[in-house]
């Protein structure tokens, strides 16, 4: 055991709580900065959250808006989209300031096995978000904006012209849930260093997996096909990732590898063999 770990170990609970505050404290500070750096750059970065529907409604033509029907809405809105720059900006920060906490309490051989996790979270994080961004919300929005209609005789247009707040809430909302699913191999190896999961026991559960990888998409994102597969379909795959990353935590470790099931014929069989072969 460490040096370092043997005094943690000797710290009392006043001073881990002490260390806990400066840690919370210096998270705090870090988004606090953040927030007013993205403030700064907050038209900037809306441009860049809303270009993916700007595109589409530009090959559509015609000229097109978004709107905002109280006075405060646009502020608030501002201050929305800094908010959540510094909160996904600051995901590694926070990270690190949660390891920082943890690792004087472990040993050096763990601290060397979770590492690659601490650099493996962000990385997986921000892959999510760009998924969402890049693939999803392109197809998403030319399915949604298929519904509109042109005017027919004596009616009128149906035509889309979205409010800021609600486009920014879900575009944020499906970002931060694509970037949290891209963490279930994280999880789900952290699990099995600790012995709460095995890779058989998530094959055996493999089917209710993926039905709340569904309910979960359904619950997560708009109600629409296109955006709910998006979410489902790679978070089933990761966990498929997370059954071969598990096996391989425990192999390192020295488990022996998980028995294949027997049918049952091959088993009456066995057992009538041994009723021949046993002494009258």
């Amino acid at each position: 055991m460490s040096d370092e770990a043997v005094d943690a170990a000797k710290m009392p609970l006043l001073d881990h709580l002490i260390e806990l505050r400066r840690r919370l404290m210096y998270c705090l500070l870090g988004l606090l900065v953040l927030f007013f750096i993205s403030y700064g750059f907050a038209d900037e970065i809306y441009a860049f959250l809303v270009q993916p529907l700007a595109d589409i409604l530009q090959d559509l033509g015609g000229e097109r808006r978004m709107i905002y029907t109280a006075l405060h809405e646009a502020f608030f809105t501002q201050i929305k989209v800094a908010a959540w720059t510094a909160f996904f900006v600051g995901f590694p920060l926070i990270a690190m300031q949660v390891w920082l906490f943890v690792a004087p309490g472990l040993y050096r051989n763990e601290k060397a096995a979770l590492l690659p996790f601490l650099v493996a979270t962000p990385v997986l994080f921000f892959l999510g978000g760009a998924m969402v961004y890049y693939f999803i919300f392109p197809l998403a929005w030319k399915f949604f904006l298929s519904f509109e209609t042109v005017a027919g005789a004596g009616g009128l247009p149906i035509q889309l012209e979205a409010k800021v707040d609600q486009y920014l809430s879900l575009v944020m909302r499906l970002i931060f849930a694509f970037g949290v699913c891209f963490e279930l191999p994280v999880v789900m190896t952290l699990l099995a260093r600790v012995g709460m999961v095995t890779s058989a026991g998530m094959k055996d559960k493999r089917k209710y997996a993926i039905v709340a990888a569904f309910v979960a998409a359904a619950i997560l994102t708009p109600p629409d096909v296109i955006s709910q597969i998006g979410l489902a379909v790679p978070t089933i795959l990761l966990y498929e990732i997370s059954i071969y990353a598990v096996r391989i935590v425990e192999k390192r470790r020295g488990d022996p590898e998980p028995e294949e099931d027997v049918d049952d014929g091959d088993d009456e069989e066995e057992s009538g063999r041994a009723d021949d072969t046993a002494p009258a």
